[in-house]
């Protein structure tokens, strides 16, 4: 067989995974043994395992998570109110599939940024795209684009992301144009995407921290109601992974 003319019609037919089988069956002395068909097949088992490789590498590097994060790694053994069974159901990604949301609620250090990392991670390993976009550089963002003309552009960017993190919701009231912007948003993707919220301020008083009676009825209205929902507690657990060793008093 002629290997280096079979070998660079795999590279222009971009087949990455067969070429590289390929030179890798020609170097084994045993896989002589094998039929064609066998060998066949090896080849474009590779092909498909290097395109989701390829494919996976590319929605993380969109998704620009926080955190390098898998459910996998989840601790459970610091109580916090995190359940298993609830994970469980999550990493199923069927959330994702029925267009649900997630809220993820709790103090600050105890996961919540991580836990909504990891489940998007999952999401990417199924196949849906993710974006992570903290909730003060999100508003900076939709502000620089209504300034340069790229606002409509970027509603519809989120308005096709399968997933998105809307990591630090409510540190500080919503101003005007970030209630609309907000509502525009999440208009966009009710119903037809997933929407994953952390924050350190309880549901109950995300209405408050809208600031607007109407609008915040608007929001809330396409945010929680079709929402699964994670209430953590307990204390940091950066006080517990810190490597930092005390300081002695001096007598």
């Amino acid at each position: 067989m002629l290997y280096h003319p079979t070998v660079e019609k795999l590279t222009q037919l971009r087949l990455i995974g067969m070429h590289k089988a390929l030179l890798e069956q020609n170097e084994l002395a045993e896989i002589n043994t094998l039929s064609f068909e066998e060998r066949l097949g090896l080849l474009v088992d590779r092909e498909i395992t290097e395109r989701e490789n390829r494919g996976l590498a590319l929605r993380l590097r969109e998704a620009k998570l926080r955190h390098s994060a898998a459910l996998e790694d989840i601790d459970y053994r610091q109580p916090r109110g995190l359940d298993k069974t609830v994970i469980a159901s999550l990493a199923s990604c069927q959330w994702v599939a029925n267009h649900l949301n997630l809220l993820i609620t709790g103090p600050t250090g105890v996961g919540k940024s991580w836990i909504a990392c990891a489940l998007t991670h999952k999401a990417c390993r199924d196949g849906y795209r993710a974006h992570y976009l903290r909730m003060p550089r999100l508003f900076q963002e939709l502000a620089l684009a209504k300034a340069d003309g790229r606002y409509p552009k970027l509603l519809a960017t989120l308005s096709r992301t399968d997933v998105i993190i809307l990591d630090d919701w409510g540190l500080v009231p919503f101003t005007e144009d970030q209630r609309r912007d907000m509502l525009e948003i999440l208009e966009d993707r009710h119903g037809r995407r997933s929407t994953i919220v952390t924050s350190q301020i309880p549901t109950e008083r995300w209405h408050e921290t809208i600031n607007d009676p109407t609008l915040a009825d608007a929001i809330l209205d396409r945010l929680v109601h079709n929402a699964y929902k994670i209430n953590l507690k307990g204390e940091s657990m950066r006080k517990r992974k810190s490597k930092l060793t005390p300081i002695q008093e001096s007598e």
